[in-house]
């Protein structure tokens, strides 16, 4: 639970999910482009890091075609921590 925290304590990251949330399944070049036509000024390196953070938080997953990477949006652990407070006790 402090991965997926910390993945959304930051800025570029809850932008990159916004990204997502938009058009699921994008590659590092579509998700880079469309952060820099919303103001992000961010290097693709930097991007690939931030998506880094957020697969291992498992907010991302990443699915392989031949040579692409495409990005998708895994609400699952975002589900887990509203379950936490919102379910009763046992």
């Amino acid at each position: 639970m402090t991965d997926v925290f910390h993945a959304l304590s930051a800025p570029a990251r809850r932008a990159i999910l916004d990204a997502l949330t938009d058009r699921d399944g994008q590659t590092l070049f579509e998700l880079c482009s469309r952060l820099v036509a919303d103001g992000h000024s961010m290097s693709r390196q930097a991007v690939s890091q931030h998506l880094d953070v957020l697969e291992r938080a498992g907010l991302v997953k990443t699915r392989r075609d031949g040579r692409f990477k495409f990005h998708h949006l895994d609400t699952a652990p975002l589900d887990e921590i509203v379950r936490r407070w919102k379910e009763p006790p046992r």
